[in-house]
């Protein structure tokens, strides 16, 4: 029995397929690529964005016409399944199963034959590890409480839920046992981790301090995407004295108005997170940051889109990530008076990107020439005598080298030259 897996949205989804893929391996089943070889489908789909939302709906009309050529088990499954489950039952008839978040851990037995029990709760896999990966996702937490105004997070995928520390912990060594060289925790609010282990009470700091003692392979552990009002000086302290941490910290600011703020329900303000911001550069020296911005939320006016631009001054990004404000149904913002013209939206969006492509070739120039550690992530596609590698800092690099190398191998770089968003340079000796 063949099955194919398609993923889409954020990085939970992307690990929960990698468990789901393992899972049905390990019944007996075997992976293809190839739709018109497979007996079962699983679409993991996502709902954060229309676009994505889109997208599924193409997939499934590309699959009706594959089940009238062939016996197909079509299941769809995540965060669009939890939002939309009448609908995509009344439009796609043809699907098999429409399976929430909570449920897919069943998907397996399902498809040998099993009845869907419905779960009230969700459930965490006992590892989300691919076989050869060297980058591994380890989900931590799932749910979010906060619930922003844009954002449809907490109505598809519930609560906030943290993972035992105990199974964390088994996870880790297996996974460095397994030669894996960094890992990212993955929470949509990961720093308000909350569990209790051997009589205390662990928050996301403590967990760090828990689990990298564990680490022998692994070399740096990432965390994606903690809150800013989540942000305590205990972590702080721990990503700049635990040497495991990657020094790389994704802080989504999303506005830079905190009237803006206030409206999207972020529990920050513009002063707060400006201050947030200048305690971990004084207290990281190495820190770098990455970030998550919106143009064009509902009665935004210049004046506040311009704060949004001075505080991407004040971050100093090497990244972000940019969009505007896209209403999705369900969410406060969709029905907020004030929605601003889509070309207003993109006209703010294109000035921000602009600004921001800027500014990081100006940040990462002035690295150079510098010396790092990085893990090789294949061949150049350009230059078959060079490799590709990725460091601490999620910076990317080019290099010579006169040994051989493979994927996941731990090499020293002496960047030299910035071409693009990357650094090039040689294997240091």
């Amino acid at each position: 029995m063949k099955f194919l897996i398609e993923s889409y949205g954020c990085q939970l989804n992307m690990a929960e397929s990698a468990a789901l893929e393992t899972m049905l391996i390990g019944r007996g089943m075997e992976k293809t690529e190839n739709p018109a070889e497979c007996d079962a489908v699983i679409l993991n789909t996502c709902s954060v964005r229309k676009t994505a939302e889109n997208r599924i709906w193409g997939r499934l009309g590309f699959y009706s016409a594959e089940k009238k050529k062939h016996k197909l088990l079509l299941i769809v499954t995540g965060c669009m399944a939890e939002r939309m489950k009448e609908e995509l039952k009344k439009e796609a008839p043809y699907i098999d199963a429409v399976i929430g978040t909570n449920e897919k851990a069943e998907i397996p037995d399902f498809i040998l034959g099993s009845p869907l029990e419905k779960l009230d709760s969700y459930h965490f896999l006992t590892s989300y590890y691919k076989e050869g990966e060297y980058s591994s996702y380890v989900p931590i937490m799932n749910g979010c409480n906060n619930f922003c105004s844009y954002c449809i997070v907490p109505y598809v995928r519930g609560r906030e839920v943290s993972r035992n520390v105990s199974d964390i912990i088994k996870e880790i060594e297996f996974l460095d046992g397994k030669g894996v060289r960094e890992v990212t925790l993955l929470g949509q609010n990961v720093n308000s981790y909350s569990a209790e282990y051997n009589g205390r009470h662990v928050d996301f700091p403590t967990l760090l301090e828990i689990i990298t003692p564990y680490m022998h392979n692994i070399i740096f552990v990432r965390f994606e995407s903690p809150h800013p009002k989540d942000f305590s000086d205990h972590l702080i302290s721990v990503i700049a004295t635990n040497e495991k941490v990657a020094r790389h910290i994704h802080l989504p600011m999303q506005a830079g108005s905190t009237r803006i703020l206030q409206l999207m329900n972020r529990k920050t303000t513009r002063e707060g997170f400006i201050e947030l911001v200048r305690k971990m550069k004084r207290e990281i020296p190495s820190l770098t940051l990455s970030t998550d911005v919106m143009t064009g939320f509902p009665t935004e006016t210049e004046e506040e889109y311009e704060e949004t631009l001075s505080m991407m001054e004040e971050m100093g990004c090497t990244e972000a990530f940019m969009y505007y404000f896209n209403p999705r149904e369900g969410t406060r913002a969709a029905t907020m008076d004030g929605q601003i013209e889509e070309s207003e939206k993109i006209r703010r969006l294109e000035r921000l990107i602009n600004e921001q492509i800027a500014r990081q070739a100006v940040i990462k120039k002035k690295m150079l020439p510098f010396t790092a550690v990085a893990i090789v992530t294949g061949i150049s596609r350009d230059d078959d005598d060079r490799y590709l590698a990725r460091g601490e800092h999620n910076d990317y690099f080019s290099f010579s080298s006169s040994s051989s190398h493979k994927e996941g191998d731990i090499v020293t770089i002496d960047a030299t030259e910035l071409r693009g968003n990357t650094f090039r340079g040689k294997e240091h000796v």
